[in-house]
């Protein structure tokens, strides 16, 4: 079983900065392979930033060269610093692995203009 517990949303006005930060713990996770979604009221839940198998970073284009997606080995921990928000940021953030289904309860983040 995998438990996945993110921090560090909060309010922030527009231009702003956050890091949120998950902790994961429990058997069969690669912290190489976590990545963060989002999901804002009334949308689908989308990938934000991920680890890729082959050792590289993916972003959705609206994220591009504002979040940048990091993970510390030894404390099993899985970052995404977000530059430069936007209120279209707002959303709840969630870290997990492309096809898996360990949800944590999420960070909200919102972003005021």
């Amino acid at each position: 079983q995998v438990q996945l517990v993110e921090s560090g949303g909060g309010l922030v006005q527009a231009g702003g900065s956050l890091r949120l930060s998950c902790a994961a713990s429990g058997t069969g996770f690669s912290i190489n392979l976590m990545g963060w979604f989002r999901q804002a009221p009334g949308k689908q839940r989308e990938l934000v930033a991920t680890f890729t198998s082959g050792g590289g970073t993916y972003y959705t284009n609206s994220v591009k060269g504002r979040f940048t997606i990091s993970r510390d080995n030894a404390k099993n921990t899985v970052y995404l610093q977000m530059n430069t928000l936007k209120p279209e940021d707002t959303a709840v953030y969630y870290c997990n692995q492309i096809g898996r289904n360990w949800w944590g309860r999420g960070t909200q983040v919102t972003v005021s203009s």
